[in-house]
């Protein structure tokens, strides 16, 4: 199996492709202005206590409140209010707290934090209000689940026994871990200890709500989290990023360092195995299948529903085994649209009906095999009465409409357009595609006036940065008869 990373960068957006088999499979996007915050700390202020809820509101510093559950409170003020007790015995208005990110807002919605506490390494978990030591759920040998956790205890207790105390706390071991070394886990656990001892000198000289940790870019993230052996390379199409993560993978991963490579030709990396059309069509409602059948896709704020139809697939033999030919290659087809498209949530799956009980769990065991591809925690039921198959998908993020579209304008919002900061970001990449191709002093974007008021005000500092890099002059023009997603670069 053929696996590869591709990342492209800009001054205002960065984004990752998770390529297999010459076949898109995950997209990630991080914007530098609306960063996610999953796995920040802060030290935040209680603005709200509901015992109706057993819930708090936290200030943390964004624009929402975050949302903390009892049950995620641990410790106020280095006091442990662990335990079953009702909140209004655990926190009042105006406590400050030590929460983490577990969910980035969404939509309406703060974040959701916890005041269980972690920090990650390559290897390790560090819990700092924990004393367990578990194994990722993802490694399935039984035995070697029992010689990692074997190593971790031996190698905490050489740590002890050389004179360097190990952190108070628990840890995880994580699947990247499934090929390691006992060095490995010796250079973690220094790692995570000059971390979190750094956290708490910053702890005690920050005032709430303040940022006390913030996760790593997405590119030191990807390396951290997606690799393994399989991988065959990681390319990056920008010089800054790509010292940046030599420099960590030869402090983390030093395994995986001869894999990531420059990428410098002409050709925009995104347009290696048609990520980029991949990604556009990932927009639309409508997925065709290569048999001639269709998946169309509808998502609301409840719930995501996704019809499959034969289209023009007729088969070779009967109506059954055409109607189950297709459903099997839905199956395969919609779980990989899940992940690049970042469903979660409920999801209702509307299959052609078969009458064939066999014919339903085949298709049934096809569906889980390829979810079990998914890092996002899914569930599913088989077949209801009405031959709907219901199922959730773990929501951690934005999915990819919400990302790069907004409501239209137009149809006061009944349908989906390009944001200005999406034809922004497309702008530059096409900017940066252009420059590489002719040779020229001076560009012109033409774009609409929404578009252009964005250049020149929010991204004003980005445009100085890419005029500076390029060496090239870069001018805007509003096109009155432009729509928000139509724009030109052209030469002066």
């Amino acid at each position: 199996m053929s696996e590869e990373i591709l990342m492209n960068v800009t001054p205002i957006e960065a984004r990752v492709a998770l390529v297999e088999n010459g076949v898109l499979q995950e997209v990630f996007i991080e914007r530098e202005r609306s960063r996610g915050i999953v796995g920040n700390i802060y030290l935040g202020k209680v603005v709200r206590v509901l015992p109706g809820m057993q819930a708090a509101f936290v200030d943390i510093g964004m624009d929402k409140a975050s949302y903390l559950h009892v049950d995620d409170i641990v410790s106020v003020g280095g006091n442990d209010v662990s335990g079953p007790l009702a909140i209004q015995q655990k926190i009042r208005e105006g406590d400050e707290i030590l929460v983490q990110v577990l969910k980035d807002p969404l939509g309406t919605k703060g974040a959701r934090v916890s005041g269980f506490l972690s920090v990650s390494s390559r290897n390790l978990v560090f819990m700092a209000r924990s004393e367990h030591i578990g194994v990722s759920n993802k490694i399935a040998s039984q035995s070697l689940r029992d010689e990692l956790k074997k190593t971790l205890v031996d190698v905490l207790k050489s740590e002890s026994s050389m004179g360097s105390q190990p952190m108070t706390g628990g840890y995880i071991i994580r699947t990247a871990a499934e090929v390691f070394v006992e060095q490995d886990f010796v250079s973690d656990i220094r790692y995570l200890k000059r971390l979190w001892a750094a956290l708490e000198k910053k702890i005690k000289a920050q005032s709430a709500p303040s940022l006390i940790y913030e996760e790593l870019h997405i590119s030191e993230r990807v390396m951290r989290d997606n690799v393994y052996p399989e991988l065959e390379r990681i390319r990056v199409d920008d010089q800054e990023v790509y010292d940046r993560l030599c420099q960590f993978s030869e402090k983390f991963v030093p395994e995986y360092r001869e894999k990531i490579e420059f990428y410098q030709a002409e050709r925009p990396i995104f347009d290696l195995f048609g990520v980029e059309d991949e990604v556009d069509k990932a927009l639309g409602r409508k997925v065709e299948l290569k048999s001639g059948g269709y998946l169309i896709f509808d998502q609301t704020e409840a719930l995501t529903t996704i019809d499959i139809n034969t289209g023009g697939f007729v088969g070779k033999r009967n109506l059954a085994e055409t109607i189950f030919k297709t459903n099997l290659e839905a199956a395969s087809t919609l779980a990989r649209q899940l992940r690049l498209r970042n469903l979660g949530g409920i999801i209702i799956i509307d299959f052609i009906d078969m009458l064939s009980e066999e014919h339903q769990r085949q298709v049934i065991r096809t569906l889980e095999k390829a979810l079990g591809k998914d890092r996002s925690r899914t569930s599913m039921s088989a077949f209801s009465k009405l031959g709907l198959i219901e199922m959730t998908r773990q929501r951690t993020r934005e999915s990819l409409e919400h990302t790069l579209c907004e409501g239209c304008p137009v149809c006061h919002e009944r349908g989906m357009v390009r944001s200005p900061e999406t034809v922004c970001c497309e702008i530059f990449r096409e900017i940066l595609r252009a420059a590489r191709t002719y040779d020229h002093d001076k560009l012109l974007v033409l774009a609409s006036q929404t578009v252009v008021d964005r250049l020149i005000d929010e991204d004003a500092s980005a445009v100085a940065d890419l005029q500076e890099s390029l060496g090239k002059i870069i001018e805007f023009q509003v096109e009155p008869v432009y729509t928000q997603e139509q724009y030109d670069v052209v030469f002066l």
